[in-house]
């Protein structure tokens, strides 16, 4: 990997930054529109989406604390476990709470409303989550960054979350197959769960060497 220097490095690592600040009121804006439309609706799908937009903005801030000034190699390495821990705890608890909602929802056969706000939602997410996640991988190349490197991975956790919302969604609004939106949130499930679990025990600090 090609070394950049010193001023090179700042300027990536600014851009890095400003990139995890997008990302937080981005997730932020995400999560309180999911949430409320998934309420009005009796959506498990978009409600769980909206949960997850919450630990996308917990990453997001752990992030910007490993990319802190005068953090020493153990001190970022410590961080990163940490939040490694924080995000995974809340990712299987998000994975237990979506496995209850929509199992409860498919045995009473309760019916979510249609959610044009939630379609428009996951339509915009589709978009700009991996567009995100792109600029995050080449900002992780540019300073040699694997806890960026991590981060993107998680924004392409929230791209794929987000098609699978799409998807529920449409076929609910379009053919009334009220199923849809619960299917849709227990395909989620073993996703959110895989992640929880990596996170949890520190798979991606190892993986990834938090020391950079």
């Amino acid at each position: 990997m090609d070394q950049t220097t010193d001023i090179d490095r700042e300027n990536q690592i600014r851009r890095g930054r400003r990139l995890e600040y997008f990302t937080i009121i981005y997730n932020s804006l995400e999560g309180i529109v999911a949430i409320v439309a998934g309420l009005f609706a009796g959506s498990v799908s978009l409600i769980g989406f909206g949960i997850d937009s919450v630990i996308e903005i917990t990453s997001g801030a752990a992030l910007l604390w490993r990319l802190r000034r005068g953090m020493n190699p153990v001190q970022r390495e410590s961080a990163e476990r940490t939040s490694l821990r924080i995000v995974g705890a809340c990712f299987l608890a998000l994975a237990i709470y979506i496995l209850y909602e929509s199992g409860s929802t498919l045995l009473h056969r309760d019916a979510p409303e249609r959610s044009i706000s939630g379609i428009v939602l996951a339509s915009v997410s589709v978009v700009v989550m991996p567009l995100v996640a792109r600029a995050k991988r080449r900002i992780a190349a540019a300073i040699a960054s694997d806890a960026m490197r991590a981060d993107s991975r998680q924004t392409d956790f929230c791209a794929y979350l987000s098609a699978i919302l799409l998807a529920g969604l449409i076929l609910n609004a379009l053919f009334g197959w009220w199923w849809a939106d619960p299917i849709a949130a227990l395909l989620m499930v073993p996703i959110i769960a895989n992640e929880g679990l990596g996170d949890f025990r520190g798979k991606a600090c190892a993986d990834d060497c938090c020391c950079h």
